[in-house]
């Protein structure tokens, strides 16, 4: 197999180096504030599986440009918000990556830093989904 020139793991540390991380305990702290937007970019099967932070918007990884893009027919109002928008994935990973792309197309936002992987250790709330 050839060789990489760039590996993931290179460009999930450069966009962590030019975005606004947040830890988890802070992101607690943030739960049901009016003016914070926790978005969920995990699959639906993720979700599912481990439970989300309540309140939080799904939106798959793979349509955020297009769901913030207002000039998009698939755009979201929620993007329209003037709040504080902050992403979560799973690790960190996919969220850093997102966010990072987010920026270069204009849009702020913050990314959480661990992802929802230590959000039930540090006794963040975490809803079930009741469908099957």
């Amino acid at each position: 197999m050839k060789s990489l020139t760039t590996t993931s793991a290179q460009l999930v540390a450069a966009a962590r180096s030019r975005i606004e991380e947040i830890e988890t305990v802070d992101l607690i702290a943030m739960v049901g504030n009016p003016d914070v937007v926790i978005v969920d970019i995990r699959d639906v099967r993720e979700r599912q599986r481990s439970g989300y932070i309540p309140g939080s918007f799904h939106a798959p990884r793979g349509m955020i440009e297009f769901w913030v893009d207002p000039d998009s027919p698939y755009f979201k109002d929620i993007f329209a918000a003037d709040k504080k928008f902050v992403f979560h994935c799973a690790s960190g990973w996919r969220s850093a990556l997102t966010v990072a792309t987010l920026q270069d197309m204009g849009f702020e936002a913050a990314h959480l830093k661990e992802g929802f992987s230590t959000w039930a250790s540090q006794n963040g709330p975490v809803e079930r989904s009741t469908e099957s």
